[in-house]
């Protein structure tokens, strides 16, 4: 009898509307919390309860599935459709190609939980010819090979570098194709904080949501707003970069009297942020953010081979030492009091050989020892100028040259100046990275000498070798950050001589190791790029509020979980044609939680947030409220494109319509939306203002599909595509056509053709 009302439903939604086709219904062994199509592709990003991630093709053939080995709690895709990106319970943005699942980055951006990402490329429609003529070649290839990766030598692990050594093509396409149009990923976190970061790997900026200050006019008087207890869940920046919208839970604090703050500011709040600084820009953020993204790879590469060099020759000397130390005790044993090193002396000289040191080398040693010994370190010396010759010294020397041309740039003041590119702070790290290939050039002539004694080592003048390593061991000493070295007047002379003639000032560098010098690059370009993130994120500025509903302290914890979505729409066709004009319209949809603003089983629908809050003749602030038949609830719902919105409904366990589901699709542009005032301090919430229109399974205002399950989420929709997965609780993947009647259209103009 169930199965036959739920025909007659299918039935009576097809007479009604263009039913959805669906495409297949393919069971799944997991439970899916988090999926998301790719933009550009029939491909399916999902994530299973257990942070497994999946990656389906549009037939459901699985490409590929990996186990990050973290709680993955968001996702999203690039523009271009190549990386995916996660965000996990710990702060990491992990980023992954495509096309194997192979990790290109890990990149540590917040404290506590990403619960959103939002990935936004510039739109052409936003560029202008003049700033095509802006546009910025790297003439990094003109004058280099491509750039080294991380080396690997002897199943050597480099250590954690954030980068992907094993993935090394994937990592330099990357690192190219994020360089062709300007992105930004966008993240937002439970403690509140959103991070900026241009291609997904270059942090640009960061604002904490609970110190941002929020001034609200209203009847003529403006009133400064905070927000206290601050969690993100949605964020979405718009298609020219000029602003976000973003919803978070939170406690609305007036500043002004904090006594008219009260439970009732607990709830649900709408931010518009400006984002003009990525708009204004773009240019000049991707001239940095290009040299200063390839910059940090290569500094990775740098610390990387510097570690594995520090391990080679570790290893090599720990054997050294192994086989030597027995020699003391042999000396203390037959009564002696002179040292290992006094002995091999003696033997340099041609003096005799005592008893001790002769039990060493025939017994102890042996000439297999010894030739063990020579090998090792020969082969040590010989790895250490191949990770130096083809890692170390390029990724050093392509550093010198990017920095070379972010010097140039910051002096560029009238562009520069304003996103916090410093000519000092460039001057003083270009002057530290020079330094640093000094001292690549230094250790490259140490280790040939090195290399060299080996050769002799195994030519018998073994004690010509031990003596160099039983004293003073310049290897090693170069490759410690603690190591201070010692040189005599006249060195240190000359050199305060060659700074008379310009180009460095610092006299002090020939006392410094490897390791030191490339300590003090890193703090210094650390310190360089700092200027630019805290400049821009000291220019993103709250510029409007709207408070949603009300919540409880305990609804407030779970508000990410809450169905919602944000975008944005081109407003008309004509202002492709104008970049200055070029604007769009924000839609915000949301479920409102049973029981707030005396509200049950409603869905909000608002436009105009961002336009609503510019002080010029905009369209002001509108929507509506969409009442869900009380035997459904809303599970699930998605904004779609041409000002659509789709909605997943499954009936309630206590209804007659347990078992039951629905796929509705709405055309906004065909419901009424009713105009809604923001009047401060009087009332937060007016949503109740807006007109509630009663949702009809069986009208024709909309396409609705039967679907005999009961459904869970995530509602999964690709616009580009003009698909929908929805999940069954039965553990069932189902994808549906939503634009099956264009497809057809498409067919029989070609056939007609």
């Amino acid at each position: 009898m169930a199965e036959e009302q739920m025909e007659e439903a299918a039935s009576s939604a097809a007479a009604s509307g263009t039913p959805f086709q669906l495409q297949f219904d393919k069971p799944i062994p997991f439970q899916i919390k988090l999926a998301e199509w790719n933009p550009e592709k029939d491909l399916l990003a999902m994530v299973t309860d257990d942070s497994k991630v999946l990656l389906h093709r549009f037939n459901w053939q699985r490409l590929w599935t990996i186990s990050p080995g973290k709680c993955i709690t968001s996702i999203c895709w690039s523009p271009d459709g190549k990386i995916v990106a996660l965000g996990t319970e710990d702060g990491f943005v992990l980023l992954h190609d495509v096309e194997n699942g192979k990790m290109l980055r890990s990149i540590k951006s917040h404290d506590v939980a990403i619960v959103c990402l939002n990935w936004a490329e510039d739109e052409p429609l936003s560029r202008t010819d003049k700033e095509d003529l802006l546009s910025y070649e790297d003439r990094t290839t003109r004058f280099f090979p491509p750039a080294p990766v991380m080396p690997r030598i002897g199943g050597l692990n480099s250590g954690d570098t954030g980068l992907a050594d094993e993935n090394e093509e994937a990592i330099q396409a990357f690192s190219s194709a994020s360089c062709q149009r300007f992105n930004i990923l966008c993240t937002g976190d439970k403690d509140g904080c959103i991070c900026f970061s241009i291609f997904g790997i270059f942090p640009v900026g960061k604002i904490n949501i609970n110190k941002v200050p929020i001034h609200v006019q209203s009847s003529g008087k403006r009133t400064s707003y905070r927000l206290q207890d601050v969690s993100i869940s949605k964020v979405s920046l718009s298609r020219n970069l000029h602003q976000l919208v973003l919803l978070c839970s939170g406690k609305l604090i007036n500043t002004d009297n904090l006594s008219l703050s009260n439970d009732l500011s607990v709830g649900i709040h709408c931010l518009h942020l400006d984002t003009s600084i990525f708009f204004s820009r773009k240019n000049e953020l991707h001239q940095v953010s290009q040299q200063a993204s390839s910059i940090q790879d290569l500094v990775e590469v740098a610390r990387a081979s510097i570690s594995m060099m520090s391990k080679q020759w570790s290893n090599a000397m720990n054997l050294f030492h192994e086989k030597f130390s027995a020699l003391p005790s042999l000396l203390t044993a037959h009564g002696m009091e002179s040292s290992s090193e006094d002995e091999f002396m003696s033997l340099l000289f041609g003096t005799h050989t005592s008893p001790a040191l002769h039990q060493f080398l025939v017994s102890s040693l042996g000439e297999a020892g010894l030739k063990r010994i020579a090998k090792t370190i020969e082969s040590a010396g010989r790895e250490l100028r191949i990770v130096v010759s083809e890692h170390l010294q390029p990724a050093v020397e392509i550093i010198s040259f990017r920095l070379a041309e972010l010097r140039g740039l910051a002096r560029w003041r009238s562009r520069f100046q304003n996103i916090g590119l410093d000519e000092k702070l460039m001057d003083g790290v270009t002057e530290r990275v020079g330094m640093l290939v000094v001292q690549v050039e230094r250790f490259s002539r140490v280790a040939a000498t090195v290399l060299y004694l080996g050769i002799i080592f195994c030519s018998e003048l073994v004690v010509i070798f031990l003596k160099f390593l039983l004293g003073k061991d310049p290897i090693k000493q170069l490759l410690e950050t603690d190591q201070i070295f010692e040189w005599d007047i006249d060195t240190a002379k000359h050199v305060e001589h060659l700074v008379v003639f310009g180009g460095f000032t610092d006299t002090k560098f020939l006392e410094r190791s490897l390791a030191k010098q490339f300590s003090e690059l890193e703090e210094s370009l650390k310190e360089a790029f700092l200027m630019p993130f805290t400049t821009v994120s000291s220019k993103i500025h709250c510029q409007g509020l709207l408070p949603l509903y009300p919540v409880t302290s305990s609804d407030a914890l779970s508000s990410t979980s809450t169905p919602a979505s944000i975008a944005f729409y081109k407003q008309d066709k004509d202002s492709q044609h104008n970049a200055s004009s070029y604007s769009s319209t924000d839609y915000i949809c949301f479920k409102i939680p049973d029981g707030s603003l005396n509200l049950r089983n409603f869905v909000a629908v608002i436009k105009d947030f961002c336009n609503s809050c510019s002080t010029s003749n905009t369209p002001s602030l509108s929507g509506f409220l969409l009442h869900i038949p009380v035997e459904y609830e809303c599970v699930d719902l998605s904004l779609y494109k041409d000002n659509q919105v789709v909605l997943l409904l499954s009936g309630k366990s206590s209804s007659e319509s347990a078992g039951r589901s629905w796929m509705v699709m709405l055309q906004t542009e065909n419901l009424s939306f009713s105009q809604l005032s923001r009047t401060f301090p009087a009332n937060y919430y007016n949503l109740q203002e807006l007109e509630a229109l009663e949702l009809q399974l069986d009208t024709d205002y909309g396409k609705v599909r039967s679907i005999p399950h009961p459904l869970s989420t995530p509602l999964a929709v690709s616009a580009s595509r003009g698909v929908a997965c929805v999940f069954s609780s039965r553990r069932h993947a189902l994808v549906y056509i939503l634009d099956e009647d264009e497809d057809e259209d498409e067919d029989e103009d070609s056939e007609m053709e």
